[in-house]
């Protein structure tokens, strides 16, 4: 054996050894028992990180348990086209070119983003690979590929003809930056310092933090149990404003908080959440809902003189406006509350009223609740099934539609003929440029077939989905009469995303679905637990009657070894493959799951790694010192002792205790126990014995190649090297049968 363990002369050979062996493909004995776990799959474009890297790691130890225990192992692997942040790269390219979206029709700017992931596809792949990752690579799925799209495709329209999909106009999170909506799961809330305007209302003061929106009123709200209110509930009171004197309903609901201002709250229906909620229960006492800012976040035509202007801009104006007509019942104050906002760009999120596609929720979670109920899926991870239950017993209605074009185009299909009237159209004449409107407007210049081909977003609805014109749900273009338009919204990454256990086993073929599904271990972070976990399950327990995974493995966050969280500002983020290459795979793998817990933040710098570097040295120290005892010892006169008992002893009882642990998922705990073992025990008292000759060399190799088979799911790379130099036949460690 070489004096030192070089890290980059052994890995690429080892796993190229491991990959053309077909090691990584599961047995096909049918007496096995099946362990499947389905990859989360990373962006397809972009580099790993040091999470990506913690995930890979534990799901890949658990693999290789297995596979060495004798069950029929399938790590399924794939990527993402990761929706809305894939083309907010791309739109940042483009920006550096001085082009936009904007340039291009639906069609040719979705084949230019699909060229951008195709050159960088590569990338997570072979970086996983140099982590170690031993995935079957036969079974690999992109999000994207044709036959996940149709499966994808099949579910929407499954759940539409069971009347669990609808087309309506409510209060969505949108991103006028990013030009799209959002679900309430996947917005983020940051605290903000704003300003707290007090206006004159009529005979009262109230309190808003968004002047701008006054515009859009229909009533005034106060408690039902304000005493200083009482008299003036369901009254109309006159209120002189900016652009003249108008008339709003008093209202009374237990939304309004008395301490918070006044007392007293506008409802503005289509541009705060709580009002819309409020409108709703008041539906029949106060008119229907303004819309005083658009999707470009302008002000729209019924603020008069302030339309047009932005709203940021639009606040100052108002503010000065109001005191110089003397409307502002005292100066403003300063106030600190959460808002939404959007999780790429971290502009504020407007809440606008959109006609989009919803899935209902709450006839899914049933099937959801009664798996965690029956154990059929359990949570790994402190408090996490409880976060679970709550997001699932108050979900609302989930908004499936983006207004990208980077993703699965929503197969539902508008007739144009004769509604075109009802059609707002944005496309490209023949000189590229942008022309928007109502279809009406344009199909007599341009014609439905320009219109359509050379199409970038197309809204079917005006007003409400009444007015809309007749739509269809068909994967092909309708061949009844009229002329088709095909939606151009695209479908929540999370709604394909949240059927990957089902689709990617399908797509591999009927046997390799129904042995391994449902799979045993979901393995990913606690971060997202609401966004992705919990509509896994909705549709999984949907579309197969199942839920898809029996344990949820929830890990933490990776921060730097102070406890903070990594961030290119603060200088401490730590590329995995950088330290690959400085320290090996086997350094940076034990040193993310060392002393690890399911839900808990793990602690990690580059001096960790550095440390578990010299444990890889340690083990191959170890080795080297047996295999030159091999060569010079005279091992006739070994005689074992009781030191050789105990020693077997205590190497049972260590192989018991790390295989208990690593069959309950306590990894962090196995990792911590079998380096704890080798380091202080075998190396630090067992070869001291042996150099006293206190027990046998037979017994130290036994020893030896038990922690080999103990440690290689940690540190496959070192293990199968020093295998190799001591093998007697051809078997490699990574299909070696595990301590019994």
């Amino acid at each position: 054996m070489d004096k030192n363990f070089d890290p980059k002369a052994v890995e690429e050979a080892i796993y190229q050894m491991w990959e053309s062996g077909g090691f990584f493909a599961p047995n096909n004995n049918p007496s096995s028992k099946p362990f499947t776990i389905i990859m989360p799959p990373p962006n397809a474009n972009d580099p790993l990180h040091i999470g990506h890297a913690l995930f890979i790691t534990i799901e890949d130890i658990l693999i290789r348990y297995h596979r060495m225990k004798g069950d029929s192992t399938l790590w399924l692997p794939g990527t993402d086209h990761a929706g809305i942040e894939t083309q907010f790269v791309f739109e940042k390219k483009l920006a550096k070119q001085d082009k936009s979206r904007f340039n291009f029709d639906r069609e040719t700017l979705y084949k230019m983003i699909w060229d951008y992931v195709q050159e960088n596809s590569g990338v997570a792949v072979n970086q996983m690979k140099k982590l170690g990752a031993s995935a079957d690579w036969n079974t690999f799925k992109f999000t994207l590929d044709p036959d996940i799209v149709i499966r994808v495709l099949e579910t929407f329209i499954k759940l539409y003809h069971d009347n669990l999909i609808y087309r309506g106009q409510k209060l969505i999170n949108y991103c006028t930056k990013c030009g799209t909506g959002y679900s309430e799961l996947e917005v983020e809330h940051v605290e903000e310092t704003t300003k707290l305007y007090f206006i004159k209302y009529g005979p009262f003061v109230l309190a808003t933090t968004r002047p701008e929106t006054k515009f859009a009123d229909t009533a005034v709200a106060v408690h039902p149990k304000d005493k200083r209110y009482k008299n003036y509930i369901g009254q109309e009171v006159a209120v002189e404003g900016l652009l003249g004197t108008f008339k709003l309903k008093v209202i009374a609901d237990d939304y309004v908080d008395p301490e918070f201002g006044t007392g007293v709250v506008k409802i503005t229906p289509y541009h705060d959440f709580n009002d819309f909620d409020v409108w709703q229960r008041h539906i029949h006492e106060i008119p229907a809902p303004l819309q005083v800012i658009d999707k470009q976040g302008r002000l729209t035509a019924i603020a008069g003189p302030y339309a047009g202007m932005k709203i940021k801009a639009a606040r100052d104006i108002i503010e000065k406006d109001l005191d110089k007509k003397g409307l502002l019942a005292k100066p403003s104050e300063t106030y600190t509350h959460n808002v939404g906002v959007c999780y790429r760009c971290k502009i504020v999120l407007e809440p606008l009223p959109l006609t989009q596609f919803f899935i209902k929720t709450k006839p899914l979670v049933e099937g959801a609740l009664r798996a965690l109920d029956t154990n059929e899926t359990t949570v790994m991870g402190a408090g996490q099934d409880k976060i679970l239950r709550h997001w699932l017993t108050n979900i609302r209605d989930w908004n499936i539609s983006r207004q990208i074009v980077w993703g699965i185009r929503i197969p539902v299909w508008y007739n144009a003929k004769g509604h075109e009237h009802q059609i707002t159209v944005s496309f490209l004449d023949h000189e590229k440029k942008q022309r928007q409107g109502l279809l009406s407007q344009w199909v007599g210049e341009f014609g439905y077939e320009h219109i359509a081909k050379n199409l970038q977003h197309i809204d079917a609805s005006v007003g409400s989905d009444t007015d809309s014109p007749p739509w269809v749900v068909s994967i092909d273009k309708p061949t009844m009469d009229g002329v088709w338009i095909q939606e151009t919204d695209t479908f929540d990454t999370w709604f394909s995303s949240g059927q990957w256990p089902v689709v990617t086993l399908e797509a591999n073929g009927d046997a390799l679905f129904k042995k391994f599904y449902p799979t045993s271990v979901m393995e990913t972070g606690y971060d997202i637990l609401p966004i992705w976990v919990m509509r896994m399950m909705l549709l999984g327990i949907y579309v197969t009657g199942k839920s898809p995974f029996k344990t949820v493995y929830l890990h933490g966050l990776v921060r730097d070894e102070k406890g903070q969280k990594m961030s290119k500002s603060k200088g401490n983020v730590i590329n995995p493959l950088d330290m690959v290459e400085k320290y090996g795979a086997d350094a940076m793998r034990i040193a993310l799951v060392m002393s690890s817990t399911p839900g808990q933040d793990k602690a990690v710098g580059e001096s960790t790694i550095r440390g578990m570097r010299n444990f890889s040295n340690k083990i191959w120290n170890a080795a080297r010192f047996v295999y030159m005892e091999k060569q010079n010892a005279d091992t006739t006169k070994d005689v074992p002792g009781i030191e050789d008992e105990n020693f077997q002893k205590k190497l049972r009882e260590t192989a018991l205790t790390i295989t208990q642990l690593l069959d309950s998922l306590r990894v962090g705990l196995a990792a911590e126990t079998v380096h704890n073992e080798f380091w202080h025990w075998y190396c630090d008292i067992a070869i001291e014995q042996r150099k006293r000759k206190e027990i046998s060399l037979q017994t130290l190799e036994d020893g030896l190649t038990t922690f080999l088979t103990l440690l290689h799911p940690f540190m496959p790379f070192v293990t199968e090297e020093i295998w190799r130099k001591f093998s007697t036949n051809n078997t490699p460690l990574i299909t070696s049968p595990w301590i019994k």
